[in-house]
């Protein structure tokens, strides 16, 4: 028996909650809408809309909530993206700052609700652990310099003599 998900993220949107969990779930293997409870009559927002959305990216449970204006996301919490691939890494920068999301530096982005993402090779958390401080500090000081993760560009600077 499956252990069921103990913590599970939960995101505020305005009124987008639905569509950006479609969005989401076109992105990563393992995803899937859950489940949508919409209002009623009783509100308070449009009867028939999203109310709350559970979702699964990737086997990870989410739920989104349409709760209006009052919040807004910030990059004091992001989800961060495991990749096995550049080709992986440039798919997910390419839609996630695509249609007003933006780019940020080391690898961060906002999507087009506003929701932070970190898109990271494994290649790059494989290379900052090794225990030759000179190579971690030349991979560390290539990243500083790039917004989409470059794997050739980390991977020369962790080879540099």
């Amino acid at each position: 028996m499956a252990t069921p998900q103990k913590i599970t993220p939960f995101l505020w949107f305005n009124q987008e909650a639905e569509e950006a969990a479609n969005f989401y779930i076109s992105l990563f293997k393992d995803s899937k809408i859950l489940s949508v409870a919409r209002y009623g009559d009783a509100g308070p927002g449009p009867k028939g809309t999203a109310m709350v959305v559970e979702f699964q990216l990737a086997s990870q449970k989410f739920q989104a909530l349409n709760g209006g204006p009052h919040f807004k996301f910030t990059e004091a919490i992001s989800l961060m993206v495991d990749c096995e691939s550049q080709e992986e890494v440039d798919m997910l920068w390419s839609k996630l700052t695509a249609n007003g999301g933006q780019e940020g530096q080391c690898g961060w982005l906002k999507d087009r609700y506003g929701l932070s993402w970190q898109i990271v090779p494994a290649r790059f958390i494989q290379l900052m652990k090794d225990k030759d401080p000179k190579r971690t500090q030349r991979v560390m000081q290539a990243m500083m310099t790039m917004k989409k993760f470059d794997i050739t560009r980390l991977e020369e600077a962790y080879a540099q003599a």
